[in-house]
């Protein structure tokens, strides 16, 4: 598929789940059923799929680890300096946090897989899964600490614990270490499932998506856009580049960290005292741009 069916194929799926919701056929009801079928079936399928035939050795790198905390490291401390100046706290605390926080799950990986294979989609597991551990309490950390909100950390923490991709993970790799093979119609359900997993992201993306534009944010959001789908891709590229990992997992990485805002930092900004009408607009902003970048990306390493 060449760059612009692929940008065709993100706009149209993101525009279907639009205009799904704005005619009503994509009320909340059935949403909330297509998103649960997407974080309980498709994307957990996907994960252990990409994994359990390969070894913990052979797509868990010191380069791979290493390389995803630099560039989350480096995107927080840029976010934090850039971002310094703006006067709400509550919009300053979620320009920081969707500045770095990335959408691995619904668009990284099923991305990654649809387009660099399954050794690629291993690896973006991996990316996601030790992604998860790191940006999710960080976010939620930074968020309680710059808006003194009354929340408990372990609470907020807890559902990282039960998440069903991170279990996905984990049996996919110790399925891996001992060798074991699923039945073939468990096997089929599971490509199956792993196929489904891109464009019933791209629906679910689309159909969430809000646009509020207050203008006296401007800046702020243009500088999220810019850290999140401009430099961190650039960030990672050079990051594993200069780590050494091999292009499979350079290439899987600068897709990752190309994805757009994750949307659930909107319900963390909600929850947790930050500018809710911001977050919503960004995880827009950065979504509709992504769309360009990420193929422009695609073309690059493919």
């Amino acid at each position: 598929m060449d760059l612009l069916a692929r940008l065709g194929y993100m706009l149209a799926l993101l525009a279907v789940g639009v205009g799904a919701r704005q005619t009503g056929l994509l009320g909340e009801q059935r949403r909330d059923l297509l998103n649960a079928v997407a974080f309980y079936v498709a994307l957990p399928a996907l994960i252990f799929h990409s994994t359990y035939q390969r070894s913990l050795g052979e797509i868990v790198t010191p380069q791979l680890v290493a390389g995803l905390w630099l560039v989350l490291g480096a995107t927080v401390g840029i976010a934090w300096l850039v971002h310094a100046r703006t006067e709400s706290r509550a919009t300053r605390s979620v320009a920081v946090v969707q500045s770095y926080h990335s959408n691995f799950g619904y668009l990284g990986l099923p991305l990654v897989a649809s387009t660099l294979g399954g050794a690629a989609a291993a690896t973006g597991s991996i990316i996601l899964g030790v992604g998860a551990l790191t940006q999710v309490p960080m976010t939620v950390l930074l968020l309680i600490t710059m808006n003194d909100a009354d929340a408990s950390v372990t609470g907020e923490l807890r559902s990282v614990a039960t998440n069903p991709v991170l279990a996905a993970l984990a049996a996919g790799l110790v399925v891996g270490a001992v060798g074991a093979t699923p039945p073939a119609p468990a096997e089929t359900a599971l490509a199956w499932a792993s196929e489904a997993a891109l464009p019933l992201a791209l629906l679910l993306i689309g159909s969430s998506l809000e646009l509020a534009l207050p203008t006296e944010t401007l800046d702020t959001l243009g500088a999220v856009v810019g850290l999140k789908v401009f430099l961190m891709p650039v960030l990672a590229w050079a990051a594993f580049t200069a780590l050494g990992a091999d292009p499979l997992t350079r290439n899987a990485g600068v897709i990752m960290f190309g994805a757009p805002t994750a949307v659930s930092t909107f319900v963390y900004a909600n929850e947790l005292g930050g500018d809710a009408e911001f977050a919503s607009t960004t995880v827009f902003a950065t979504t509709l741009v992504s769309v360009a970048t990420l193929g422009v990306l695609l073309g690059l390493v493919v």
